[in-house]
């Protein structure tokens, strides 16, 4: 659901896949201290879960 919104809006990232990749596991684990997916890093601000209005908030999505 996060990576279909967005990519609606045009935003770009980096889609790291936790139960494949060691390392991003480990990094998610570090940022979070648990395993919930998703996470996104924005701008340095992690937002654990699917958090629509916080999403809004950091990318300045006016809706």
């Amino acid at each position: 659901m996060a990576k279909t919104y967005l990519k609606d809006r045009g935003f770009e990232f980096e889609d790291l896949d936790v139960s494949s990749d060691q390392k991003a596991l480990q990094e998610l684990q570090e940022k979070t201290n648990a395993l919930s997916v998703p996470v996104l890093d924005i701008d340095g601000t992690i937002v654990v879960g699917f958090d629509r209005g916080r999403i809004n908030e950091l990318l300045e999505i006016k809706e």
